[in-house]
């Protein structure tokens, strides 16, 4: 379908656009970007009038729960709530069962995602076997497979020397390695934050040094053996200190943000919420201002969800029992729109930067732009359509949100990738 996007305010990073203008798409690419592009071209225009055109974002940290746990969430799903939230490409990452360690389960990811026919779904690779720590896995066989990167989210490969021989295997493979910090030796059982809000609630505490002592570990060994390290859902003030830091030295370090962490902090805990439960925790206030800090200097380059999908019946438990974890996709536009933009920290094209242009760098990938000739991977954002999230509206599986009923303003209109319209808003 020949596609004409008339009108809207165009944002593109990749060359630094930020006007009123017209995108004709025709066989799945961007064909032409200009003024007043003649409407007899296209079988479908669309009026962009006041929303901002931007290249689909691309998010590096997704659960997909497939293979495994679909009961949380599936590849369908989890594609539809990403294209709900303006997402044309997703990285799933490999904690399934079995566990993304082989190029089976990565072709198996891959092959159900095309059928989908929705968005572009990467399965990234595990570091070790079965995610035990105790040996390599076939990180050249997923790589071939299709894997854009290797990661061992949900943990730390705790065995530096084993975690190091990983980093020069993704170093020679020429593929970013996604760090996980934690310690799970300092974890002691923490639910939530060690703070005085977890004593106000009797519930044991994680401190910040649980994911800064692995931070500082990543960075030496990215150091030492020249790997691309990428740390995933950074929460604490030293984590962007010491980021800002490894790149005055030359070290080849990006970092990620998520939402729930520069937008929430424990003094939003009104009680021991389940849907406040999330790895790594929400932090102090001081941490919060750090984030949003260094996403304005560029010190932090990413914007991610860490999509974390569970049933209604695993968050209906204790804080205690809980697993881990938020839905993030359908939120994530507007609460960086609302937070950072119109908190005065990021202009809309810092955010275009941080939702998909710099992904896609990070990940060699030719994706994050809006030119002439490249893969029509697009979507169009209403900056002034003010509203309250409302979690019974999710694409996803799961509900787990603590964001139900938050007023927030930048609203997801239209998702198009290889250029298919796979979400609009006017058909809601």
């Amino acid at each position: 379908m020949t596609i004409l996007i008339k009108g809207g305010h165009v944002i593109n990073p990749a060359t630094q656009m930020d006007e009123v203008a017209d995108v004709l798409i025709e066989d799945q690419k961007i064909k032409k970007i200009g003024k007043e592009l003649p409407e007899k071209e296209a079988e479908r225009v669309i009026n962009a009038d006041g929303c901002y055109v931007m290249p689909g974002f691309i998010d590096m940290h997704v659960h997909f729960r497939d293979p495994g746990f679909e009961q949380k969430e599936d590849i369908y799903t989890g594609m539809q709530a990403a294209a709900h939230g303006g997402y044309t490409t997703v990285l799933t990452m490999p904690n399934t069962k079995p566990v993304a360690d082989n190029p089976d389960i990565v072709n198996y990811v891959h092959n159900k995602a095309k059928s989908g026919n929705c968005i572009h779904v990467l399965q990234v690779g595990a570091v070790t076997k079965g995610q035990q720590g105790k040996e390599l896995a076939d990180i050249e066989g997923m790589v071939k497979a299709g894997s854009p990167a290797i990661s061992e989210d949900g943990k730390s490969v705790m065995d530096a020397a084993l975690y190091r021989d990983g980093m020069l295997e993704a170093a020679r493979l020429g593929i970013p390695v996604l760090a996980h910090c934690e310690d799970i030796h300092m974890v002691r059982g923490g639910v939530m934050n060690a703070d005085a809000k977890a004593k106000e609630l009797g519930l044991p505490g994680i401190t910040n040094s649980v994911e800064d002592v692995i931070v500082a570990r990543d960075i030496i060994l990215a150091k030492d053996t020249g790997a691309q390290l990428h740390l995933c859902h950074c929460s604490t003030k030293d984590s962007v200190l010491m980021v800002k830091v490894a790149k005055e030295e030359g070290v080849r370090v990006s970092a990620e943000v998520c939402p729930h962490h520069f937008t929430l902090s424990t003094d939003d805990m009104k009680e021991a919420d389940t849907n406040y439960k999330m790895n790594p925790p929400l932090r102090r206030k001081d941490d919060v201002e750090a984030l949003k800090k260094g996403l304005s200097d560029g010190t932090m380059e990413v914007i991610s969800t860490d999509h974390a999908p569970h049933t209604a019946d695993e968050k209906n438990s204790s804080m205690v029992k809980a697993p881990f974890g938020i839905v993030g996709m359908e939120t994530a536009a507007a609460l960086t729109y609302t937070e950072l933009v119109l908190g005065g920290y990021l202009t809309p094209m810092q955010m275009v930067e941080k939702m998909s242009y710099n992904p896609a760098q990070i990940l060699h990938l030719k994706k994050g732009t809006l030119e002439e000739g490249r893969m029509a991977d697009v979507m169009l954002f209403d900056p002034e359509c003010t509203y309250a999230i409302d979690k019974n509206k999710f694409w996803s599986k799961a509900k787990n949100t603590p964001f139900h009923g938050r007023k927030v303003t930048g609203k997801v209109m239209m998702t198009i990738c290889d250029g298919k319209i796979v979400y609009d808003a006017a058909e809601e």
